[in-house]
């Protein structure tokens, strides 16, 4: 069965998530239901990440398996096709070989968290950033960020209920910068790594913020995570400022990486 890599943006309002539920609306669910309107059958696709309920995508990146030898262009064609009206879009397909897979083929995952600072209400950018109504201190946020980056045991960041086996991760990167908009200053988080812990990006940018707020200092965060204990861990900031922002492979699927 020829096998095929999808880049895959969408916006996470609508769903309870990426992964398939039986009683909820996903992002995987919609797209194994277009899937089958292709080639009608049970269809399971495999993702580089499962990103949780509001959360978005920028590149996304699953694998398929077809019966028939599509055309990369016609399948994403048709896929889209059969998506509408679901805020979700097949940006790319690639044809990739049969051991590729969108998961265990990826070295690294790039986040980006947006926080909108500004006491207006949000209008155009409702439910795409986390908004607060104060200024941030991007330098002292920075300077907290530089504590997490590493090998560590970030079990202070993580989900009571995530199931990976270890809270040792190896974090490549966590920037911290403001960024002028025609709708306010935001500030951005890039944040990368080969794997995350459920909740780990909300968990840095929720204690970062009270570290730009000058309500923790930046040492405080490095104390949190030498205490290895959830209760350490500063707020969790909600999910729709958080996007998948791009999966790396050491053999890049698509023509643009």
């Amino acid at each position: 069965m020829p096998r095929y890599a999808l880049r895959i943006e969408y916006h996470g309002a609508p769903f309870a998530g990426w992964q398939r539920q039986t009683d909820q609306v996903t992002v995987q669910g919609a797209i194994e239901a277009a899937l089958a309107r292709l080639e009608p059958r049970a269809h399971k696709i495999a993702a580089a990440g499962r990103t949780d309920a509001g959360v978005h995508a920028l590149a996304q990146v699953a694998h398929c398996d077809m019966e028939a030898d599509w055309a990369p262009f016609r399948l994403s064609e048709a896929l889209n096709y059969h998506l509408k009206p679901a805020p979700v879009a097949i940006v790319d397909c690639a044809r990739v070989a049969d051991e590729w897979h969108a998961r265990f083929s990826a070295s690294q995952r790039q986040y980006l968290f947006r926080i909108l600072m500004r006491r207006a209400p949000a209008t155009h950018q409702e439910g795409l950033v986390w908004q607060v109504k104060h200024e941030l201190d991007t330098d002292v946020m920075q300077r907290a960020a530089n504590h997490l980056i590493g090998h560590h045991d970030f079990t202070t960041f993580r989900s009571t209920i995530c199931q990976a086996d270890s809270a040792m991760k190896t974090l490549d990167k966590l920037t911290v910068t403001q960024v002028d908009t025609p709708h306010g200053r935001e500030m951005h988080f890039d944040v990368r790594a080969r794997s995350f812990l459920h909740n780990q990006v909300r968990s840095f940018v929720g204690t970062l913020e009270r570290v730009g707020t000058g309500a923790w200092s930046p040492d405080r965060v490095a104390e949190a995570l030498a205490q290895r204990t959830r209760t350490a861990c500063g707020p969790v900031c909600p999910p729709q400022g958080l996007y998948l922002a791009h999966v790396v492979y050491p053999d890049a699927p698509f023509p643009s990486g």
